[in-house]
């Protein structure tokens, strides 16, 4: 078939001259147990180069490295075969080549709309969202030194602060926040994720926000004015106040991370009747519905373990708190923050303001009677 011989022959080419960008196939044609598509890109290891191949299937990916003429003898297997669709870039061009149900290929190709190559570094430098050159609050809390670079006793820090970002971002991409959008991070502590937050939406989206870090020590909250003054950031202020105190007007985010027990329920509750677009809490402590449990169902053997009655409590609470949102008109989501290598605490309950959902109601009310339990602080709140 010409058209697949010109394309390998493109491949090659590009190889050969230093040109290639990346390759995608596409288009499976076998089914869902073999890989999805194949991802290829131009990596050196040991000085030399390879064309790394991502191989991704629906649990897992499969990484081949292999030289020049090994990667097109693999491209000329695949193509017609297991997949019907292949998009290769290169500085000189871009070229598609595409099989029909009878498996004839056509080949397309475009003017090139990539213009660098890129690093060819078998494990690429992850590109973080918050940067520690330069960074004035990272050096003041003790993540980066004066020359920009982490501490070795802040790496997890650091890690935690760009993953707490990453996932901030991935929210607000699903609804958009205003232009000059209000939110509260209850729990603030010393400020390490709400100077992040404020540094991500002002620097790197382009926004005026107005962040207020709610903290009940005062020593913490005025070093934390202190810094925001000396970073420039206008916007963050810190305020000295009990979370179930504090007021709150129309919110577009509250945030509360780690607050303990039933603050994380004062917390969604102020999310709620600020009717935040987004509510994010990563809760900690889960006493209220532990004291209460008294499951009387076949469940019961199991509840008599106390360390699986405490880990079935923590279920329990945040999968309710989930529901309350729910019925309440926002869209949960429950997902790990990070490993807990870095923090024992890692689960996160976020709430994306939505339709609601009255049968969670129900749901709620099912639950508590499995278990026994009379009431979920939560509930009380809103």
């Amino acid at each position: 078939m010409e058209a697949a011989i010109n394309f390998l022959t493109v491949f090659r080419d590009s190889l050969a001259a230093g040109s290639f960008v990346k390759l995608t196939l596409s288009k499976p044609s076998g089914g869902g147990e073999g890989p999805q598509n194949v991802f290829a890109r131009l990596v050196e290891i040991r000085g030399a180069p390879v064309v790394s191949f991502t191989l991704r299937y629906p649990t897992k990916d499969e990484t081949k490295n292999l030289p020049a003429e090994a990667a097109a003898a693999a491209v000329g297997r695949w193509l017609g075969q297991d997949f019907l669709n292949a998009d290769l870039f290169t500085l000189n061009g871009n070229y598609t080549i595409r099989y029909n149900r009878k498996r004839i290929p056509k080949l397309f190709s475009s003017g090139a709309t990539l213009s660098n190559a890129p690093e060819k570094t078998h494990d690429r430098k992850k590109q973080r969202l918050i940067r520690p050159e330069g960074n004035i609050y990272l050096q003041a809390l003790g993540i980066a030194g004066p020359d920009g670079a982490v501490k070795k006793d802040g790496q997890k820090k650091f890690r935690q602060i760009n993953k707490y970002i990453e996932i901030i971002d991935a929210l607000i991409r699903k609804k958009n926040l205003p232009h000059e959008p209000i939110i509260v991070d209850m729990g603030a502590g010393k400020g390490y994720l709400t100077f992040a937050l404020y540094d991500h939406l002002a620097n790197n989206l382009g926004l005026k926000p107005q962040v207020w870090g709610v903290e009940l020590r005062p020593a913490l909250v005025d070093a934390g004015n202190d810094l925001a003054q000396k970073c420039g950031f206008e916007g963050l202020r810190f305020v000295a106040e009990d979370i179930g105190r504090f007021e709150t007007g129309k919110l577009d985010m509250l945030i509360a991370l780690h607050a303990c027990d039933t603050a994380t329920d004062l917390a969604i509750a102020k999310g709620i009747h600020s009717d935040a677009e987004i509510i994010v809490v990563a809760p900690c402590c889960h006493k209220q519905i532990r004291r209460q449990m008294d499951c009387q169902t076949e469940m019961s053997p199991i509840m008599a373990h106390g360390i699986l009655a405490e880990r079935q409590a923590e279920l329990i609470t945040d999968g309710i708190r989930a529901l309350v949102l729910e019925e309440k008109g926002y869209s949960s989501n429950v997902f790990e923050f990070i490993e807990t290598e870095h923090t024992p605490k890692n689960l996160i309950i976020a709430g994306i303001k939505g339709k609601s959902r009255p049968e969670a109601a129900e749901e709620i009310k099912a639950i508590k009677q499995q278990f026994g339990i009379d009431f979920h602080y939560l509930e009380t709140l809103v």
